[in-house]
């Protein structure tokens, strides 16, 4: 039986995924993006078959018109970079905390059943054990991380609680992306994550920029992983009021990841060291046992498969 999603922040790199393979699967979609740093021709595809519109995810009209009527809210819509969080804290908490509390408004008001939430592994800061389960106290290290756990809390506080609703309170699963990755993220944005810049970089015939030693530690996740995570979290009963990590589970430090990506390219490996970020961690990379026995989550894509798809996605996109 289909249904009536809404995806906030739709035209975007994970957005895009996401509201495709609902496509796919026979949903009828609504897609709300301010164009920020979404992208029409990500929807290019499928754009007779959606139903777009362009705003900002506070306006409270626009979410009335269109939660009326669905029967679940993907909420991906954030500002997503934690040297931004750092720079304009008061604008990040305002589109992402914001955001967030006038789409669970929104829901609760409008009887939409279930909202997931687009979170982020940065709300554990820097893991005491990894990979990192969700036990471990999130001790979040930058604005933007603070943001996404502020988002949790919303969902939390405003939710139904598992296995019941009150009153018109949607079920709700919040689930922490790990470092997502694949074709139509956009290495010049100022979001963008390593390995767009460094498929970019590669192809450039440019040295890799690594930001520090590069012998830390990261979780890329393919986007087509994390697209189906999302549909088995719109499904769920079991996940209903968690938080729940969606990783590949395997730790890659950047030297490697500068190496897969060369390789890939056939590129000889070059890499430029600058200092390290403000709020970066060191080691990061996710337990998904988790989300493999309330979602029925397997990652499906080894790193060295998505990254050729990633170089050969930015090769057709020229």
């Amino acid at each position: 039986m289909s249904s009536t999603i809404l995806v906030s922040g739709g035209a975007g790199f994970i957005g895009s995924h996401v509201a495709r393979a609902l496509l796919e699967r026979g949903d009828t979609v609504r897609v709300l993006d301010d164009l920020s740093t979404g992208k029409r021709e990500n929807l290019a595809a499928v754009a007779g078959h959606i139903d777009f519109h362009v705003g900002d995810v506070r306006d409270q009209a626009r979410l009335a018109t269109l939660c009326r009527g669905a029967d679940a809210v993907v909420h991906l819509a954030a500002i997503a970079s934690v040297t931004a969080s750092f720079e304009r804290p008061v604008e990040v908490e305002g589109v992402n905390v914001g955001g967030t509390l006038a789409v669970m408004t929104a829901a609760r008001r409008y009887g939409v059943r279930r909202v997931v939430f687009a979170s982020s592994c940065a709300v554990y800061g820097e893991p005491l054990v990894v990979p990192v389960s969700e036990e471990q106290l999130p001790v979040p290290g930058s604005p933007y991380a603070v943001s996404k756990l502020a988002g949790e809390g919303y969902l939390r506080v405003l939710g139904a609680a598992a296995g019941e609703r009150r009153g018109d309170d949607p079920h709700t699963v919040a689930l922490r992306f790990f470092n997502v990755y694949g074709p139509r993220q956009d290495a010049g944005s100022e979001y963008s994550g390593v390995i767009a810049r460094f498929v970019a970089a590669a192809r450039a015939g440019e040295p890799l920029t690594v930001f520090g030693d590069g012998l830390q530690t990261r979780d890329f996740v393919y986007v087509a992983d994390v697209a189906r995570a999302v549909l088995l979290a719109l499904g769920t009963t079991a996940g209903v009021g968690r938080a729940v990590n969606v990783g590949s589970g395997v730790q890659t430090t950047l030297l490697d990841l500068a190496a897969a990506v060369c390789g890939a390219s056939g590129v000889p490996l070059r890499v430029v060291h600058e200092p390290p970020r403000q709020g970066e961690i060191r080691r990061s990379a996710a337990d998904t046992r988790l989300a493999c026995e309330l979602l029925g989550y397997r990652p499906t894509v080894p790193l060295v498969e998505g990254v050729a798809a990633t170089v050969a996605w930015q090769a057709e996109s020229v």
